[in-house]
């Protein structure tokens, strides 16, 4: 069975949830929560498998949730009508798995959440299409649009600890090098993406499916 928690503040939304879940044989909801306090008290008594969790909601947001979590949090599927490329950075660097826009066919939840529980990644297209635009509308273009020049096992590192928040000094300390040495990888993932900053560089590999 793969255990479940749905996290939202509209009622109609969990009723929804829950009862189409329950259609699924190798599949159940051990909780729910209205809100992102309760959901940390859900979360941690049910330690579900899988936590289909609201990005904005009262008292504290999704992001917050998964932030108070830190390691302890379960693999987790944020719903979302994202707009900004903000809110999917902070999903990511505080551990999301996936992302899934709420307009989404039931199919495509279902195999949301079979991957996210075999420990697969899921950003959907839609949402890192809107995460590659600028606020006035205007997609960004990268100056290379096609597969950049392959990344190195140790730059892969680096991407996916900038995706995570962490700054140069801190992949220094974690990868047991010179915050020099960080930089020089940093500024080679950069050239290789076609960006000039981090969180492009994140943006781009998410749309190319590098992280």
């Amino acid at each position: 069975m793969i255990r479940i928690v749905i996290v939202d503040d509209q009622t109609l939304l969990r009723n929804g949830l829950r009862s189409l879940l329950a259609l699924v044989a190798d599949f159940e909801v051990v909780g729910e929560a209205r809100d992102g306090d309760e959901a940390l008290t859900v979360i941690r008594a049910r330690a579900p498998d899988v936590v289909l969790l609201d990005v904005r909601m009262p008292r504290r947001d999704g992001v917050s949730v998964l932030a108070a979590l830190g390691e302890q949090a379960p693999p987790t599927l944020l719903l979302t009508t994202f707009d900004d490329d903000e809110a999917l950075l902070a999903g990511v660097r505080a551990g999301a798995r996936g992302f899934l826009l709420k307009d989404v066919s039931f199919e495509q939840l279902e195999a949301a959440i079979r991957g996210i529980a075999a420990g697969e990644t899921l950003i959907r297209p839609t949402i890192t299409e809107a995460a590659t635009r600028s606020p006035g509308g205007r997609r960004i273009e990268f100056e290379r649009s096609d597969r950049p020049e392959a990344l190195t096992p140790r730059e892969r590192e680096v991407l996916r600890l900038m995706a995570g928040g962490f700054s140069n000094r801190e992949i220094a300390d974690a990868l047991g090098t010179s915050e020099g040495t960080a930089k020089n990888h940093a500024s080679s993932i950069f050239a290789k993406l076609g960006v000039r900053d981090r969180t492009r560089a994140v943006l781009h590999a998410l749309e190319l499916g590098l992280i």
